[in-house]
């Protein structure tokens, strides 16, 4: 069953009621979007085709360009006059049906004038329109699409465009996470080994394999005793954060054998 039936008059904008039929029909599905010259299978009667889908439709799009009201029938009089004329019978169908029904301008067309339209169409002259333009024809549709998806929930739960920016903002996401878990693990690797230096937002330093004594706070730094040569001397090392680095040495006094 369709859910959009595209209705347009042979002579007055068939093209930009093609570029509709044709986008909506790859946004949400070709068997969703009703268009006459591609939904009737060949050998079908058409009469009963386009009967049964405006009467199912959900939504009716009426395309209509400038010549719209001034195309002319067999007879030579306007074909909107025509009381068999199809485009004016799917209209009035939809409209006694209380089908949303949206007119589509397209280019220069004005709102419709309720003065030219048949009494049964007068209310289509009330009907909130949207317009197309060729020279912006991918806003257009898309403005259009977004509307239908909007105003049909089954129509928008079909909608290709926004699963696939919904799949595409998961995708984004779960990137970021595994970018985000990845610099988690490297900052707990870097823990792990000791002392390290991180990029992150901890603060500190962190010196990797340091190959002596290490300060990075504020103040003297005194490393534990360091024996050298002979044991006859102790060396301290002090220093602050700037660079500077302080050593004495203190002797250590001998032990005589009557001391022991």
């Amino acid at each position: 069953m369709p859910d959009v039936f595209v209705n347009y008059r042979t002579g007055d904008e068939e093209s930009a009621a093609t570029m509709i039929a044709r986008e909506l029909s790859r946004r949400f599905g070709s068997e969703r979007i009703f268009f006459a010259s591609n939904s009737i299978e060949p050998g079908h009667r058409f009469p009963a085709e386009l009967n049964r889908a405006v009467e199912e439709c959900q939504a009716l799009l009426a395309v209509i360009g400038p010549r719209w009201a001034e195309v002319r029938g067999p007879d030579g009089h306007p074909a909107l006059e025509a009381e068999h004329d199809w485009t004016r019978r799917e209209i009035r169908t939809a409209l006694d049906l209380g089908t949303l029904v949206i007119p589509v301008l397209i280019g220069k067309a004005t709102r419709i004038d309720r003065v030219i339209l048949p009494d049964d169409l007068r209310e289509l002259a009330d009907c909130q329109y949207r317009r197309f333009d060729h020279r912006n024809a991918e806003s257009d549709l898309t403005a259009l699409g977004n509307a239908l998806a909007r105003l049909l929930p089954e129509l928008g739960g079909a909608d290709r465009d926004a699963r696939a920016a919904r799949e595409q903002a998961e995708a984004k996401g779960s990137k970021k996470s595994a970018e985000d878990a990845g610099r988690a693990s490297m900052r707990t690797g870097d823990v792990r080994r000791g002392i390290g230096n991180l990029n992150g937002d901890l603060s500190g330093t962190f010196v990797n394999e340091p190959q002596g004594p290490v300060h990075t706070g504020r103040g003297h730094q005194y490393n534990a005793p360091h024996f050298q040569g002979d044991n006859t001397g102790v060396q301290f090392t002090a220093g602050n954060n700037s660079g500077t680095v302080h050593q004495r040495f203190e002797r250590e006094r001998r032990h005589s054998d009557d001391e022991r």
